[in-house]
């Protein structure tokens, strides 16, 4: 589906005057990652005053919003988020973002089902190509389906963004209503922290179980990116890219040439994702490069499609799971975290593929005002959110060892997270999962 055409040809004008076309009362679009804009951020921040009831969409905020700064009281401008980022998670503390539930695979239908009309969408792109488009950089996720469903678009050009080539990544002059001239800044990075010794130990049960030619799904982390750091020292040959987030860890292994592609069924040769965030080297490589390709997010991420490669290879983090194998990974009770991005549908789509495999990760402890606490629990902490339901899971990966909970009984699957949490809590959880009769006396298997 395309947008309309615009009425009259894309007009290039001030962010003030941008930012002028903003009426109380509106839906506006900021978009996703490296998507969102700077000057005209600022612009409409420095109209507060004259503004009311201004809703933002958002998603993995990367800097710090000058509307969102501005207004700390939330009197005049209400933020969304359908992931948090770190400065989001914040604003959340603070009562001033908000999230909104989804499969992140599911948002362009959301836009073209369930939402409104956006009355006005902001994407900061990169500069008009040869063939008059303004491409979404590495942030294609759902920026088309928004552009289909908006009244008034306008794009807020970039030179510090990669081009990224891709489908759907980008818009036409022709369906553009007005052009800002960016700031030019940067890319924003995201910091990738040094392995840990535990997420190393993780990091190599997983990566035992990567074979040549498996298809890996990499989610966001230092354990999972423990992996891509492992499968460098590893022998392991001809490995496909199809993900929702490129990350560090990808890049590196493409530049190493362990990454081929050669294997996949979607796309041979080409490492997929949906957008990217971390250094400005992985940016570079993926910056005009063709074996690189941004998919929208209801390709990468649904699980019918996810399923058309072999050998299809999920690894994802979370925070909390009970003794029956439900995963919390978005919460800490009622305080929001992150979200449920695509970790359910990359569980449902590796195990959907011919000799697929996924893989839920987490040290077997945290500390909490001083004290340790086990991730492996009989009760989820009162108002955590299920991420990945008891019946999805399928690998569980701690320091201490690697279970799979397919098709194994209620019994079986305590006895197994037992075996696997920390030594100091075994005792207590077993303790537990008897009194509450998840485990029959006397049984053995």
């Amino acid at each position: 589906m395309s947008r309309r055409i615009a009425s009259i040809p894309a007009e290039t004008v001030s962010a003030e005057q941008a930012a002028s076309l903003v009426r109380s009362g509106m839906w506006i679009d900021y978009g996703v990652g490296l998507g969102q804009p700077e000057v005209f951020d600022r612009a409409l921040a420095a109209r507060r005053d004259e503004l009311g009831n201004v809703k933002f969409r958002s998603c993995l905020t990367m800097r710090p919003r000058a509307v969102a700064e501005c207004d700390p009281e939330g009197k005049s401008f209400y933020f969304f988020s359908w992931h948090f980022s770190g400065y989001d998670r914040k604003r959340h503390d603070a009562g001033r973002c908000h999230y909104m539930p989804l499969n992140l695979g599911e948002v362009p239908d959301y836009y073209r089902r369930f939402l409104d009309p956006v009355d006005v969408v902001v994407f900061k792109t990169c500069p008009m190509d040869e063939n008059g488009y303004f491409n979404f950089s590495a942030s294609n996720i759902w920026h088309r389906a928004v552009l289909e469903r908006a009244k008034t678009v306008i794009v807020e050009v970039s030179r510090g963004l990669p081009y990224a080539f891709g489908e759907e990544n980008g818009v036409h002059v022709s369906e553009v209503d007005y052009v800002i001239e960016g700031d030019h800044s940067p890319a924003p990075e995201l910091p990738n922290p040094e392995p840990t010794e535990i997420d190393r130990a993780v990091a190599r049960r997983i990566a035992a179980e990567i074979e040549d030619g498996s298809c890996l799904q990499i989610g966001i982390g230092g354990m999972p990116n423990a992996v891509c750091t492992l499968l460098l020292e590893s022998g392991v040959r001809d490995l496909g890219i199809h993900t929702e987030m490129l990350t560090d860890g990808i890049a590196d292994l493409y530049k190493t040439g362990r990454v081929t592609g050669a294997r996949k069924t979607l796309d041979p040769g080409k490492v997929v994702y949906t957008f990217a965030l971390g250094s400005s080297a992985m940016y570079g490589a993926a910056h005009r490069n063709p074996d690189f390709y941004s998919r929208p997010v209801d390709y990468t991420n649904l699980p019918h499609m996810i399923m058309q490669n072999d050998r299809v290879v999920s690894i994802n983090n979370t925070t909390q799971i009970d003794l029956q194998g439900q995963a919390a990974s978005e919460s800490d009770g009622h305080r929001h975290i992150s979200g449920t991005g695509g970790q359910l549908q990359f569980v449902r789509g590796a195990y959907a593929s011919k000799g697929g495999k996924s893989f839920i990760c987490m040290a077997s402890t945290y500390c909490k005002r001083g004290e340790p606490r086990s991730r492996i629990v009989l009760n989820l902490t009162p108002g955590n959110i299920v991420t990945t339901p008891r019946s999805d899971v399928m690998y569980v990966v701690t320091e201490y060892g690697i279970v799979n909970l397919k098709g194994k009984s209620v019994a079986e699957r305590a006895l197994a997270l037992i075996s696997i949490a920390h030594p100091d809590f075994r005792e207590q959880l077993e303790r537990e999962a008897y009194e509450n009769h998840l485990i029959p006396h006397g049984i053995s298997f």
